[in-house]
């Protein structure tokens, strides 16, 4: 395996192009975007995250600029705190629980070690046609231009076009929730994630970011999309979070004009089944995605990575075949609880979310 292209480079491909090209891979990345630039919000990495950014060297540089904890908080939606209890370590007790980080400074550090890898990037290029030669696959772009490689490999998100050329026909499905997510300064007292449920929202949580930063959202039912493009969408999140208190109270004075509002909707993704047609494979969230509600999308494409590297740096026979039966248990999991807390909550059911937790942890907890 001596030629390597990744198509997109978010986190997944990222950390892919990096662990294989200290590997002795020659990597190139298309990437549709101009730059290397993020969208986005804020982040929140869990420990096991935490543990595959140690591994790419770039876990200093992460800490350094993001917003490290170890408890988890439940309040009313006063404000009043209901409980507070220390987060699983799933990453193992030299790390922190959790890290939140704003998106684009992760892809900004990615991008970094990328370049210092020595991987070539081609900004604003995507794939064509992937034909598949049995030896390996000859790349047509979207330009026109061409190239031959050993491996593809899709990291292009949730709405692949990878997973489309090689004819893998799953789909995103809605949970039938939305999130209105905000980037704000951090009030004093936010030195952790607190929940609220209840109120006019399911969930309305925050996360501290770096000294001076976090983001904050509120979860509801998803509405139609004509709909909300026809909100005004700071207003709109400021007259969800009047039925906060506490740090809430800060948030929507903040919430003026300019500030960063996004609304989308929670989905999830699972392909049940090969990862890879031929010379051709999957990813990350190409290969599955869920709700934030256990904050696992991108450890879930960080530990893909991993993996995959693993397997096809050591020579491993059928390393396609094996990377996903390696996976796919444990994704399986993550998806199925990520959107079992949405269900509970859109059904207005209690739900055993502790079990699901605990046990969510502990599998996490174990190296992928």
């Amino acid at each position: 395996m001596n030629s390597v292209l990744i198509v997109g480079g978010g986190v997944a491909g990222s950390a892919l192009a990096v662990l294989l090209a200290r590997g002795g891979v020659t990597v190139e990345i298309a990437e549709i975007n101009a730059d290397a630039s993020a969208l986005g919000s804020g982040i929140t990495l869990q420990g096991n995250a935490l543990r595959q950014l140690r591994a790419l060297g770039v876990w200093e540089a992460v800490r350094d600029r993001g917003f490290a904890f170890d408890e988890l908080g439940i309040r009313a939606p006063d404000g009043t705190v209901i409980a507070e209890f220390p987060d699983a370590r799933t990453g193992g007790p030299d790390l922190p629980a959790t890290l939140g980080m704003n998106r684009p400074e992760l892809a900004e550090i990615l991008h970094k070690a990328v370049r210092d890898a020595g991987v070539k990037v081609r900004f604003g290029s995507t794939v064509e046609r992937l034909p598949d030669t049995g030896d390996g696959v000859d790349v047509v772009f979207r330009d026109g231009s061409t190239g031959s490689y050993d491996l593809v490999v899709g990291a292009d998100g949730i709405r692949s076009h990878v997973r489309s050329l090689i004819g893998i026909e799953a789909r995103p499905e809605p949970v039938g929730m939305g999130i209105w997510r905000v980037h704000t300064r951090r009030p004093e007292e936010v030195t952790r994630t607190d929940l609220a449920y209840g109120g006019p929202c399911y969930i309305a949580g925050y996360c501290p970011t770096s000294t001076t930063e976090m983001y904050a959202y509120l979860v509801e039912r998803a509405r139609p999309k004509d709909e909300v493009a026809a909100l005004e969408p700071v207003a709109e999140m400021r007259r969800l979070a009047e039925g906060y208190g506490g740090a809430w109270t800060r948030i929507r004075a903040d919430l003026t004009e300019g500030a960063r509002v996004h609304y989308t909707w929670f989905e999830s993704l699972l392909v049940d089944g090969p990862w890879h047609r031929g010379r051709v494979v999957l990813v990350g969230d190409a290969a599955h995605a869920c709700p934030p509600t256990i904050a696992q999308g991108a450890a879930m494409c960080l530990e893909d990575a991993a993996v995959l590297a693993e397997l096809l740096l050591s020579g491993a026979p059928d390393a396609l075949a094996a990377y996903a039966a390696r996976r796919l248990p444990r994704v399986r999991a993550v998806v199925e609880a990520s959107v079992q807390i949405c269900r509970w909550q859109l059904a207005g059911e209690r739900g055993d979310l502790p079990g699901v937790m605990g046990r969510t942890s502990a599998l996490l907890t174990e190296l992928p």
